[in-house]
């Protein structure tokens, strides 16, 4: 990668003071940036680092004055943070995006499709009757199950494995390690105490601009014609797992090593923390926020902040935590209240 100051500067929506035509190669930190990279400077924290850094230009807020002498270009922007994160996309979409053709060995079904500029890995597997979009990149060792549909400029990356009948849209990124599709944990009991398998039937079906972390877990839906569903621009963390026939509305993010079991439907805009679990068939309204390693046993109201496990409003929660780590404190005040009550002296009527 290669552009100008000039050139960076337009596409943030910046302005350019000092030369615009110095090239550009890389990002860097504002502290420990070279020649040739551009960095930024958000926190005023920061400041000092940008009167000696070798920074070829650095990305600033436009109200920024500097106090001393520069030696590095500046582009003057409303949120350098948020301009700096662009910056990093098209860095990565460019780097990410440069594959293209079919590596040796690897498989492809019959009646599958294949868009333009599609990248396949070494050792990749793609069954029968698949359909991919353009620009999509399919690393090595990946598995595409029969049936599977792969929207435009997604990425599966290595070891990701879709299973059969899946469905996924335009601008996705599937990490390492997932596994999409497989059953949901169905399991009849039987009298004499044994399980009996219920067959997964169903499919799992991912909308468009989202993105799924390394060794996350989505099972199908149980019944054929049904689907596990994420709705546009959901991102999961890494060890997420979500039980067959869950719902995820558009725009919801879920921390790492969060459980959702089976038939539950969770909002749009939601936001939940690690380590969060949720019991199947219930409902987590829109813009609901649950709080690390809480536990959900019950539907939610619109807008809600939950913490605790079982989990409670988060200001109440607050005030529960509150008294419950003075226990020990007011258990041993209260010993010594009931001595003292225990040891006072008995008092009858007179004759």
């Amino acid at each position: 990668m290669e552009f100008t100051v000039s050139q960076i500067a337009e596409l943030l929506g910046g302005k350019v003071e000092g030369n615009g035509d110095d090239k550009i190669k890389m990002l860097g930190k504002i502290q420990e940036a070279k020649a040739g990279e551009i960095s930024f400077l958000s926190n005023p924290k920061y400041e000092p680092h940008i009167y000696d850094t070798k920074a070829t230009a650095v990305i600033v807020s436009k109200g920024f004055s500097p106090k001393k002498k520069l030696n590095t270009s500046l582009i003057l922007v409303d949120d350098p943070y948020s301009s700096f994160t662009v910056l990093l996309e098209e860095y990565h979409k460019f780097i990410t995006f440069q594959k293209s053709g079919v590596e040796d060995p690897s498989f492809i079904g019959e009646n599958s499709k294949v868009g333009i500029d599609v990248y396949r890995g070494a050792f990749s597997y793609i069954g029968s009757n698949v359909k991919i979009g353009d620009n999509v990149k399919i690393y090595p060792h990946a598995y595409v199950g029969d049936n599977v549909e792969i929207g435009d400029n997604t990425i599966i990356n290595a070891g990701v494995k879709l299973y059969a009948n899946t469905k996924i849209g335009h601008h996705c990124v599937i990490h390492s390690g997932c596994v999409i599709g497989s059953d949901g944990f169905g399991f009849a009991p039987q009298a004499d105490g044994s399980y009996k398998t219920i067959p997964q039937m169903g499919n799992v079906v991912i909308g468009n601009y989202v993105d799924i972390g390394s060794n996350t877990v989505i099972d199908c839906a149980t019944f054929h014609g049904d689907s596990t569903k994420l709705e546009d621009g959901v991102k999961l963390d890494n060890l997420v797992q979500l039980a067959h026939n869950v719902k995820v509305g558009k725009h919801t993010v879920i921390a790492a090593q969060t459980g959702v079991s089976g038939s539950t439907t969770i909002g749009k805009y939601c936001v939940i923390a690690g380590q969060v679990g949720i019991i199947g068939h219930v409902n987590i309204a829109d813009k609901t926020s649950i709080g690390a390693q809480a536990g959900v046993s019950k539907d939610t109201a619109s807008g809600s902040k939950l913490w605790g496990t079982p989990a409670i409003d988060v200001m109440k929660y607050q005030r529960s935590y509150a008294v419950y780590k003075n226990l020990p404190d007011l258990n041993f005040r209260l010993k010594q209240l009931e001595e003292k009550v225990l040891n006072l002296p008995t008092f009858r009527e007179s004759e």
